[in-house]
């Protein structure tokens, strides 16, 4: 959000996203009612009100003091943004499988946001402190999710959403994220590029294909003015740097922000946790077509042999016929 200085006798321009001018009469008259009672404007300073329809997320020519942030017109106008959130195994836990393999055993793991989710949601806090954003989480699972949701809540999202349901299909997911971005008008949607319990790294595309926005694989680097967005992708070799508009999905990675940079909850994010929304949603139609039959674990590497220094044959030995190097 821009600051700029703001005088009464002249004229006040506000800079909308379209959408909300192409509603319906009574939605535009409420909001210049807003904004007339919001900054005290009365006769004839009214009569220079004018509207530039142009797609930027912030006022300009006004001076903006913190009272702003709580006003109903302020939350009208900030961008929105959806991150994606996947509860997944911490990585220091041990890895079981049960049921003849066919099931990960949660017994005694430890869950955590995803690593492409936190960079991604800490770069939409970024965008709520620097541009002025609403940052929604929003996750497809289990009750167990909830605790995953509350610390992003905590590092800094405003509101979380669980679509209560135990997926085991990428469509699956993608389609209840589809219909929660439908539903909310979200602007900017950040997933993380994969995850790291299935890495299947469908949902991203699938998401941008369902909701008809542009799509960004590989994110590590994004920038919003307005309507328009830079990002930079990671590509094979070296990196890219695209167009696009919004609303706008990326599949984010590391480098959307700096490892230095994520947060870890205080103790006021904590406790204010816990009094932000929380909504519970059941799942649209859609149905789970595919299931994971097995699971197998790496093979087990082997053990590290020792060689004295004086033994050569036998370091010969172990290079040509185990090794395979000479």
């Amino acid at each position: 959000m821009k600051r700029f200085h703001f005088h009464s006798d002249s004229y006040l321009i506000i800079y909308l996203e379209p959408k909300f001018l192409h509603d319906n009469s009574a939605t535009k008259t409420l909001f210049i009612t807003s904004v007339l009672h919001f900054f005290r404007i009365i006769p004839p300073f009214a009569d220079n009100f004018i509207f530039i329809m142009r797609a930027y997320y912030f006022i300009e020519n006004i001076s903006l003091n913190s009272s702003l942030e709580n006003n109903q017109l302020y939350n009208l106008i900030k961008m929105k943004i959806l991150v994606c959130i996947s509860h997944v195994p911490d990585t220091t836990s041990k890895i079981n499988f049960i049921n003849g393999d066919s099931e990960f055993d949660t017994n005694g793991v430890q869950f955590v946001i995803n690593p492409n989710d936190e960079f991604g949601l800490t770069r939409a806090i970024w965008f709520k402190e620097q541009q002025g954003a609403n940052v929604t989480v929003v996750n497809v699972g289990g009750t167990d999710a909830e605790a995953t949701l509350r610390k992003a809540l905590a590092i800094g999202a405003d509101e979380a959403i669980r679509v209560n349901a135990n997926p085991t299909d990428g469509f699956f997911v993608a389609k209840q994220l589809a219909e929660v971005v439908k539903n909310g008008g979200y602007d900017l949607v950040i997933a993380g590029k994969e995850s790291l319990d299935y890495n299947g790294g469908m949902v991203p595309g699938m998401l941008a294909a369902l909701t008809g926005a542009d799509f960004v694989n590989s994110c590590i680097g994004l920038d919003i003015n307005g309507t328009a967005a830079k990002a930079v992708r990671e590509i094979d070799g070296g990196k890219e740097t695209i167009s696009a508009n919004l609303p706008l999905v990326i599949g984010g990675q590391k480098g959307l922000v700096e490892e230095k940079d994520l947060r870890i909850p205080n103790m006021r994010g904590i406790m204010t946790a816990r009094t932000k929304a929380l909504t519970i949603l059941e799942p649209v139609g859609a149905d789970n077509n595919t299931k994971a039959v097995k699971f197998e674990k790496p093979a087990a590497k082997s053990a590290v042999k020792l060689v004295s220094p004086d033994n050569l044959d036998e370091l010969i030995n172990l290079l040509h016929n185990e090794a395979k190097v000479i």
